[in-house]
Order: structure tokens, then C-alpha cells, then sequence
């Protein structure tokens, strides 16, 4: 989905212990450039580990913020972000900071998490649905709407998928009442991939 060629440079966005960075890499190849940003330093040392091992010299990572990135005007080929972005409190920053780190005629490829529909404001601000990326996820014409305002051009989304919470894990959250609601009236929960350029 990505669309990562030979030569460019990729900046993935919550990168975690650099597995994406990885898979980044193997398609940049050694003419291209990889950089993590990661807000866990625990994670940024992990990736640097992970990376010495593998005897990479063209990946990167940094420490630092979505919403506020200490990477130059005009860096990244390509964006990648893996469940990352519905995480961040304010998304028109994260996004207007994706537009500046993009070069022109760059773009991005982001899996996320959105709504359609209210979602009980229990099941919305668990422990549990926070770690499977949903509380912080917002509507799906929202979320376009903020990378418009970015300036992003040409979204599309890739790919959408329902998430399905077994009514077991439901219940642990909502009524049986809110349950109902939340099935009749076609209110859901998606991952989906979204695809932008500048």
C-alpha cells in the first residue's frame, strides 16, 4: 500500500522496536533512507539494538513527538504509520507536521482506527480498547477532513475492515441495552488505510 520505491526515504511514525522500519528498508534498499520516530525512549534503544544487529547503516530513529517532529521541512518520500496516528491528542497538529516533513509530491500510507457512529462513551475510554488503538479514534469524515485541512491531495482509502468486539468483551464494558443500540444502528469501529499526497 505504501508504495516505497528503490532510493526513497521513509519516516515511519510510532515505530516501536523498528519492524516496519525493517520491512521499509528491504524495499528502499541500500540507495534509500529510513527514519523512526518513537515518543518511548525505552522503544527508540530497543530499534537502535535491533538495527546494530541487523548491520544496517541507512535507518535511523529518532525521540520525539507526532504532534511537534524534530525532522527537517521536506524529508520523507514516503509516510508510513502503523495504529499510531488515532493515538495522538491533537491530530490537526500531527497531520499539518506531516504535510512540513514531506517533500512535494511525496506521500503518506497510514493504517488506522476510525468510528461511524457514537460509541459508548464506557466502551470508548477503557484501559483495554485504548491498547487496541479505538479510544482515541474519531470519525472516519473527521479524520479525512483534518488531512484536507492539512493540505493533503489525492486521500483515498486503500483498504476498511469492521472490527468485531465479541459481545463477551462488550458486555464487560456496556449494557445489554447499549449493546443492542450499538449493533442496530450500524455503529462501528474500522481499520482502514489511507492513502495521501502533497
Amino acid at each position: 500500500f505504501a508504495q516505497i520505491k528503490a532510493g526513497d526515504t521513509v519516516v515511519d511514525l510510532g515505530s516501536g522496536a523498528g519492524n516496519d522500519c525493517f520491512i521499509a528498508r528491504a524495499l528502499t534498499g541500500e540507495t534509500g533512507k529510513v527514519i523512526g520516530i518513537d515518543m518511548t525512549e525505552a522503544m527508540i534503544e530497543k530499534a537502535k539494538e535491533n538495527t546494530k544487529k541487523l548491520g544496517f547503516t541507512n535507518i535511523s530513529f529518532v525521540f520525539g513527538d507526532i504532534e511537534n517532529m524534530p525532522i527537517n521541512d521536506h524529508t520523507a518520500d514516503v509516510i508510513i504509520s502503523n495504529c499510531v496516528l488515532n493515538l495522538v491528542p491533537d491530530k490537526e497538529k500531527a497531520f499539518n507536521e506531516i504535510y512540513r516533513i514531506l517533500k512535494p509530491g511525496g506521500h503518506l500510507s497510514v493504517s488506522d482506527v476510525v468510528l461511524n457512529g457514537k460509541i459508548p462513551d464506557s466502551l470508548k475510554n477503557t484501559a483495554e480498547m485504548y491498547a487496541g488503538c479505538v479510544s482515541g479514534a474519531i470519525q472516519k469524515e473527521e479524520y479525512i477532513s483534518i488531512m484536507e485541512k492539512a493540505g493533503l491531495k489525492n486521500i483515498r482509502i486503500q483498504k476498511s475492515k469492521s472490527i468485531d468486539i465479541p459481545d463477551d468483551i462488550l458486555l464487560k464494558y456496556i449494557t445489554i441495552k447499549e449493546m443492542e443500540e450499538f449493533k442496530q444502528n450500524n455503529i462501528g469501529i474500522f481499520s482502514i488505510t489511507v492513502y495521501a499526497e502533497k
